[in-house]
């Protein structure tokens, strides 16, 4: 039975304190007071205590690591260390419907002896469900105690794919439009369900084939980059570049998969 490092253990120890408060809020979710911060970009109380909790609870264990944070920015540490990336309510449109898909992100972003910069540690917490995929660099990905795999398949037409969905002021429609009519025919069902990590993580679990998407964040993919890459899945940009974050551009899958929607997505864009 694999163990959690002291590190991973603070992490999910976190996320569980957390994922606590965003059940009580999420069945509660009529009485949520809520604020717009731009267009159909929603902030809630709830995510506001999650992000905190989650801070307090890390800063007070590693009090001189950095921190970048969905809803408070960035937090520097002391030169040279680790940070966290955080995203303490990754799904917040389905939350506040009152949709039960949604998820914690919690990544530690490291510099390696050579000067880059990689995710070490990674979490994806389903506070409903008490799912906790995690991984660590170099020991696999884990949902629980099990170890996770990316899919086996290589056909793309028994493939099921995740995406994300161009909203109001984000994204590009034309471009994911055309990605969207190149890949769909080729396979057997493309699902939006809101929630980045928790589609990385799905990935990694092998529940989803393969995933791409734009326009997003950090914390909305630094720890799903890593749960795929340790469940032997490939993760790149739209050019097959391999950043430790891909967030700006994000193409994931096994590697079969990966080749085949890479080359339909490349091809769509030229």
């Amino acid at each position: 039975m694999v163990a959690h490092s002291g590190i991973m253990t603070m992490m999910d120890r976190a996320a569980r304190k957390a994922g606590a408060k965003l059940r009580r809020d999420f069945y509660e979710v009529q009485q949520l007071q809520v604020s717009r911060k731009g267009p159909a970009d929603f902030v809630s109380k709830a995510d506001i205590r999650a992000e905190r909790t989650i801070y307090d609870e890390l800063s007070k264990a590693r009090p001189d690591w950095g921190f970048l944070l969905e809803e408070s920015g960035e937090i520097e540490g002391e030169e040279g260390k680790p940070r966290f990336i955080i995203d303490p309510l990754d799904g917040t449109s389905n939350f506040l419907h009152g949709i039960p898909h949604f998820a914690i992100s919690i990544a530690v972003e490291e510099t390696l002896a050579d000067g880059e910069r990689e995710i070490t540690s990674a979490l994806v917490y389903q506070p409903l469900t008490d799912e906790s995929f995690w991984a660590e660099r170099g020991r696999g990905a884990w949902l629980q105690t099990e170890r996770l795999r990316v899919s086996a398949r290589r056909d793309m037409a028994d493939a099921l794919i995740a995406t994300g969905i161009p909203f109001m002021g984000h994204g590009n429609f034309a471009q994911w439009s055309r990605i969207f009519g190149a890949i769909a025919p080729e396979v057997a069902g493309i699902r939006r369900f809101g929630a980045a990590s928790l589609d990385l993580a799905w990935v990694a679990a092998g529940r989803f084939d393969g995933y791409w998407e734009a326009d997003l964040q950090p914390w909305d993919t630094a720890a799903g980059c890593l749960l795929v890459r340790e469940a032997g899945g490939f993760v790149t940009d739209y050019r097959g570049q391999r950043p430790a974050i891909a967030d700006k551009q994000i193409l994931a899958a096994n590697d079969g998969l990966h080749s085949k929607m890479h080359k339909l997505l490349a091809g769509s864009l030229r």
